[in-house]
């Protein structure tokens, strides 16, 4: 898999302008702890979007004594939370590193599989329930058992190349809200925590360890969801400061049950079925997310000897709130100035406890995300909507198509995003070509409104596609035994918006430049401020980490190491 050619020129070019002045600024000591961030569904404009409306030490503190890379974007087509946090763990495209989406079909099983789950590796929370997670996050629902581990991710991280180089001594550790975002950054070697929803818990499973730490099950019967009972999620400031202050009440916006569409958004009691779920689809979740983090930082003593530990934390709450009002609404901006508070806490520990200079802080998303289509359209832009996949068979083309080879029952077995998947035993029944099947259908589905292009599999394996920037994204997503039949890109703005029946005003999973794009954030020891705009990857973070402490890259990775962290 290659990188596109102008984003390897331009680097190469970027690197022999600064050879001349190239002087080493790191200092001397490694850094005593790295802290990796990564802000679910953060597209790259939204930091730079209310920068004027944060205050000191959050985001602030990023763009006024780190390095901001404001063009990073991804170079593959499913952009996905797992997609994504495996993709910034390990610097390799899906390709690589196998986490095509975070469903996919596994033929062996006959079912589609979620991309960390493994029944080997239960959970040490009986009661920590999987499938109680899944009111705002369906693609959990296809988990059949109760188990996760890493195991599905099929290269090295850089948390596993960081406890290698220093013969296990490094502390690695992954938390997040979601049980994906916390697995993929802690990687084979290190340690996860997610939160359940079941239980209002960090929990973690048998992989990682036969019982829980003292401090974990001390944090855990605190019981601090609970304190959220009976409360709202209120507007930090007076309503009419806001960009998006008279714009409450959009009629796109999800109405979630018992929540709504206008602030404030009512908790409910603690008892309630939907409690904990309605904590993660606002500022709540990062909040409860950091509280654990931070006990996590001071029972462990990360950072508190010249061994480099590694911790990586995952925000998830702008990912929920920007499905449920999109990124430009009223509820993102509040989000977002509360992100910027809970920022500011954790960099305050940080500097208390270890020291921002002897701490190196990175920051990014695992994907960005649209605006709704009613966003836009009111704006003037036409063309938008949403796409429905559950009634492609009944397409007359589709019809045509078995017709034409003789298949009398379904030919599309299911879409599950971003793959068409084709009945593959009516297809070996009849005898026929599964290559010429795949084909067929992508040239219709080409044709269908909405349908931007429609890739085959069999023409993936062959590398036998056009050679342009789209269709290289998704040929880096391509993963012969995991990826579907026809890989299906829709027109730009146009969605799928129905997630097992919960309707939400956006998703993200698309090749475009509004999900592609993502911010970069490099801090602390000794890194120099500054802007920089070339083509930049989030590939680069995990081999610019490698680099700045002499590790080994990770086994997969085709990022590059950003200069401008590795000089002055």
């Amino acid at each position: 898999m290659k990188r596109s050619t102008y984003l390897t020129v331009t680097t190469l070019f970027a690197a022999i302008a600064l050879v001349p002045t190239a002087q080493a600024a790191k200092p001397d000591s490694p850094p005593r702890l790295i802290v990796q961030i990564t802000v679910d569904q953060l597209r790259g404009d939204l930091p730079t979007r209310y920068r004027d409306r944060f205050g000191e030490g959050g985001f602030n503190y990023l763009f006024e004594e780190g390095l901001h890379y404001g063009n990073a974007h991804y170079q593959h087509a499913n952009t996905e939370t797992i997609v994504g946090h495996a993709s910034l763990a390990t610097g390799a495209y899906p390709a690589v590193h196998g986490m095509v989406g975070n469903l996919w079909l596994d033929h062996d099983l006959d079912r589609l599989v979620y991309n960390i789950e493994d029944p080997d590796y239960v959970l040490l929370s009986a009661d920590a329930d999987v499938n109680a997670d899944t009111e705002i996050d369906p693609t959990q629902r296809a988990a059949k058992v109760e188990g996760r581990s890493p195991r599905a991710i099929l290269v090295s991280t850089f948390g596993d190349e960081l406890r290698g180089y220093t013969g296990g001594q490094s502390k690695v550790f992954g938390v997040s809200v979601k049980d994906r975002g916390a697995v993929a950054l802690a990687g084979h070697t290190g340690k996860a925590f997610w939160f359940s929803k079941a239980t209002g818990e960090f929990v973690t499973s048998t992989y990682y360890y036969d019982e829980y730490p003292d401090y974990v099950t001390g944090w855990n019967a605190r019981n601090k969801a609970s304190a959220y009972g009976d409360t709202s999620w209120a507007l930090m400031e007076d309503q009419g400061s806001y960009l998006f202050g008279d714009q409450d009440d959009r009629p796109w916006e999800t109405d979630f049950p018992g929540y709504g569409r206008t602030f404030p958004h009512a908790y409910g009691p603690a008892d309630d079925s939907l409690f904990t779920t309605k904590l993660t689809l606002s500022p709540a979740g990062d909040e409860l997310t950091l509280d654990f983090a931070l006990a996590l930082m001071e029972a462990e003593q990360l950072g508190q000897d010249e061994v480099t530990d590694f911790l990586a934390i995952s925000f998830s709450s702008t990912d929920y709130v920007g499905h449920l009002f999109g990124a430009s609404s009223l509820e993102m901006e509040d989000n977002l100035l509360r992100l910027d508070r809970t920022l500011a806490r954790l960099f305050a520990y940080i500097d208390k406890t270890v020291g921002l200079e002897n701490t190196l802080i990175v920051l990014s998303a695992d994907h960005g995300g649209p605006d709704t289509p009613g966003y836009m359209e009111e704006l003037g832009y036409a063309g938008l909507g949403y796409f429905d996949t559950d009634n492609l068979e009944q397409e007359p083309a589709i019809a045509a198509l078995r017709e034409r080879f003789g298949i009398g029952e379904q030919l599309i077995d299911q879409y599950s995003h971003p793959y068409l998947h084709l009945n593959r035993d009516a297809i070996a029944a009849q005898g026929l070509d599964l290559a010429e099947v795949q084909q067929a259908v992508a040239i219709e589905l080409a044709k269908f409104e909405g349908i931007r292009e429609a890739v085959p599999s069999t023409a993936l394996r062959a590398n036998a596609v056009p050679d342009f920037p789209l269709m290289e994204s998704v040929r880096n997503n391509f993963h012969p035994g995991r990826s579907g039949d026809v890989y299906v890109i829709f027109d730009p703005n146009v969605f799928i918006n129905d997630f097992d029946g919960l309707v939400v005003a956006s998703t993200h999973g698309s090749p475009w430049a509004y999900d592609t794009f993502v911010p970069i954030f490099f801090a602390g020891h000794g890194i120099k401020q500054g802007s920089v705009y070339r083509p930049v990857t989030p590939y680069d973070i995990a081999p610019t980490l490698s680099a700045r402490l002499g590790v080994r890259p990770p086994s997969g990775a085709v990022g590059q190491p950003l200069i401008e962290v590795m000089s002055d």
